[in-house]
């Protein structure tokens, strides 16, 4: 069992509101972590248990039809945590979850009711926006991160992706197996699941496009040529990537309406073993000589220290026409503009543009991430730090 940074978060957000809902992609962990929270709910008893919470997999028969007649099922368990895996296959049940949740609240049941699990972060949003709206709060559960792995295994982490069987596979050849396997998975049976027809073959190309352009900027033309699609569809398969949270769209920064700004998106592959995985690379040497082994690293820095920064926070990226630039950019609550450069080297300095970009946004703090573990001055304000350092920090922001 590894201890997911988000179990404290899930047990005070529960304590506060009736209905949490856990975002994270399909083998991020969700369920683990979801039975963990309910064998210690609630968590400032005493003794908590297995008995005061109830699991549904709404993939299963078996447990969709306990749920025939929803309402009378839940009131028998009123007094218990029910977690709902897979919330979003059963759409109706929402409108059910709104008359439970008022009608718990007039009888002094006003916290903890449901821990709602999905693997679809824009189809759960839409189902239930509007009738858990005021009762409802998002939270999301990536692939393992940094900051929950040993400082060794940082590397590890790095190659192999932040699912759990990848990670913890017992070689490199297996884990990467895995990978390979889990991508026909997504391909062959996940994505169809949802009610889109998508042909594998062409999703998969689009994909491994993707990764190949890892942290580039979007051109949906130029990905539309290579696939002979025309761009709406390129964008509808792209969105379906995103939704499923194995994608990244950052956004540019408009900060400065005084710049001619890049205006398009940058994309990532989320997970970084999965970037490996559709491109072949299937060991730490052959990491270092493929030539996506910077952005990979950037790619990985990125979804760390976004994953890490406290809720609410805004993140995008900041290009104009004269090269200043900042690959990443966190707006943090309380904290203001933190400018992080992302660099594969373990000596060296910023880049000119990333000290232009400065000039025009004059951030509270300005970072350079690389591979090592001291932190030390590189001028003009400039700080460089490790990933796990900056990861701490950015943590320690948004700790329960």
């Amino acid at each position: 069992m590894i201890d997911r940074l988000l179990f404290p978060t899930i047990q005070l957000a529960l304590s506060d509101t009736p209905a949490l809902a856990l975002l994270g992609p399909r083998q991020s962990g969700k369920t683990t972590l979801a039975l963990q929270v309910g064998k210690q709910w609630p968590h400032t008893a005493p003794s908590a248990s297995l008995d005061n919470s109830i699991y549904l997999d709404l993939e299963s028969p078996s447990d969709r039809q306990k749920l025939i007649d929803p309402v009378a099922y839940l009131a028998q368990h009123a007094d218990k945590l029910v977690i709902l895996d897979e919330v979003q296959q059963m759409p109706a049940l929402f409108q059910v979850l709104r008359g439970v949740i008022d009608q718990g609240r007039r009888q002094g049941q006003g916290t903890g009711r449901f821990l709602l699990l999905g693997s679809a972060s824009g189809e759960l949003l839409r189902q239930s926006s509007e009738s858990l709206a005021g009762r409802v709060v998002y939270l999301e559960l990536p692939p393992l991160q940094a900051m929950e792995v040993g400082a060794d295994q940082q590397d590890a982490l790095w190659l192999r992706g932040g699912f759990a069987p990848s990670f913890l596979a017992p070689s490199v050849p297996k884990s990467l197996s895995w990978r390979q396997n889990r991508i026909k998975t997504y391909l062959e049976r996940d994505i169809p699941s949802y009610g889109t027809r998508i042909p594998a073959e062409t999703l998969r190309r689009l994909w491994t496009m993707l990764a190949h352009q890892q942290g580039a900027l979007l051109d949906i033309s130029h990905l539309g040529r290579n696939l002979m699609l025309d761009a709406k569809t390129v964008n509808r398969y792209l969105d379906m990537l995103v939704d499923l949270m194995l994608m990244r769209r950052l956004q540019p920064w408009y900060g400065n309406a005084g710049k001619r700004l890049v205006k398009s998106p940058k994309v990532y592959v989320r997970d970084s073993g999965l970037v490996h995985a559709l491109l072949g690379i299937g060991s730490h040497d052959a990491l270092l000589s493929h030539p996506v082994v910077g952005l990979s690293w950037e790619g990985f820095v990125l979804e760390t220290l976004i994953n890490a920064a406290p809720l609410n926070t805004g993140c995008g990226f900041y290009r104009s026409s004269n090269g200043a630039e900042v690959d990443l950019l966190l707006d943090i609550p309380g904290q203001g503009l933190w400018a992080v450069e992302i660099k594969r080297s373990a000596s060296g300095k910023p880049r000119r543009g990333f000290y232009s970009a400065c000039a025009d946004l004059a951030p509270a703090r300005r970072y350079l991430v690389y591979p090592g573990t001291e932190a030390y001055p590189v001028g003009d304000g400039v700080q460089a730090i490790g990933l796990r350092q900056l990861a701490a920090a950015l943590g320690r922001l948004g700790g329960p």
